[in-house]
């Protein structure tokens, strides 16, 4: 069996440092024979049924998967055996009392434990004529503190469930935490790097002809690379977009450099929440960052409407089109859209059209408020 380490054993999450203190309560099984003065045979005996009791409480704390039931049965084996010559013996079925509770897993057994030790000891003390208050004392004192440390138990079952449920709250939030990091760093890098490829590309082929504007590109580089930089950090720290508009006036930018012909219609005066606005502003990143790699258009058009109470962001190219599997970006554009309450459609027929929407009642609420 393995024990625990000294550090958790005295550091009892359920106990505290109250079941070193219980044990004191042993000094109870020692009355009798000092008021008695007997014999050094049975002060031997009690002291090695104290040492074996000892063992038998200690394990509870001390191993890290301790046979309960079983060690709290060798304490009730001891008091049947103590208690002809140790009136004190009653310790031993208060102490069993005491810890079923703790030892079973509902209320239900441990008031079946708490009866069952209650039964043995009377029935002890009925067969060995045993006086009013060793009775009381083996047989109703137990019931009455194991009945006590029934709702201690029950605190501390509901303590430990709350304690899993925080355990699992947590590595779920780390788990959604790294999903998001890796999305985010997909759309950030993936969208960099192909801006960078692309005018890197444009830089070469100009250096002979442009050499003005060949530099003009790679100091563009050199700038988006350090953009870049920031971007990856605010990611990490989960604060990243510089707003929509800037967004879709940088993607006008990309698509042109590209060569591609870009149409767009930003409605004016549409107000969207920060959450909301970010989650938009790496969609049109995300898209965009497709249209350059993969769908080798001519044309391109972004718009930005408000309809319904809900905020519609549609991105159109002439491509080659078709619905092909989602990959990261898509399926990362897809969760964060449905998480906001809102849907993200994507049609393949002539080009791709993405239409993401989301709705606005906490603007419109907001709204209302500010009315009243």
């Amino acid at each position: 069996m393995k024990l625990k380490s000294w550090n958790s054993v005295i550091r009892n999450r359920e106990h505290g440092w109250g079941w070193l203190v219980w044990v004191l309560y042993l000094g109870f099984f020692f009355v009798q024979p000092v008021l008695d003065h007997v014999s050094a045979r049975i002060w031997l005996l009690d002291l090695l049924g104290a040492a074996v009791f000892l063992l038998l409480y200690l394990g509870i704390f001390w191993l890290e998967r301790p046979p309960g039931l079983f060690l709290i049965g060798g304490m009730v084996v001891l008091g049947l055996l103590f208690l002809p010559i140790n009136a004190g013996a009653c310790t031993f079925f208060i102490f069993a009392a005491a810890l079923i509770p703790f030892a079973v897993r509902t209320q239900k057994l441990a008031l079946l434990g708490l009866f069952a030790v209650a039964g043995i000891a009377a029935i002890d003390g009925w067969a060995l004529h045993s006086g009013g208050w060793i009775m009381f004392y083996s047989a109703v004192f137990p019931l009455m503190i194991g009945g006590g440390n029934v709702f201690f138990a029950e605190r501390n079952r509901m303590n430990r469930r709350l304690r899993k449920a925080n355990e699992e709250i947590e590595q779920l939030a780390k788990v959604a935490e790294r999903e998001r990091i890796a999305r985010d760093l997909h759309d950030v890098l993936g969208h960099t790097l192909s801006v960078i490829t692309l005018k890197s590309e444009l830089a070469g082929k100009l250096i002979s002809r442009d050499s003005e504007r060949a530099a003009k590109e790679i100091r563009e580089v050199e700038q988006i690379s350090r953009q870049a930089l920031s971007d990856v950090r605010d990611a990490i720290r989960g604060y990243r977009s510089q707003g929509l508009l800037s967004e879709l006036a940088h993607a006008k930018s990309t698509l042109e450099t590209a060569g591609i012909v870009v149409e767009c219609d930003a409605a004016v005066g549409v107000k969207l929440p920060a959450v909301q606005e970010s989650v938009l502003s790496l969609a049109v990143r995300e898209a965009v960052t497709n249209v350059v790699r993969h769908a080798n258009a001519r044309s391109c058009r972004l718009k930005l409407d408000q309809q319904n109470g809900s905020c519609r962001l549609e991105i159109e190219d002439d491509g080659r089109g078709g619905l092909h599997t989602e990959g990261n970006g898509l399926r990362g554009m897809r969760e964060r859209v449905e998480m906001l309450g809102g849907t993200l459609t994507r049609c393949g027929d002539s080009g791709t059209r993405l239409t993401l929407m989301l709705p606005l009642k906490e603007i419109e609420s907001d709204s209302g408020g500010s009315a009243n």
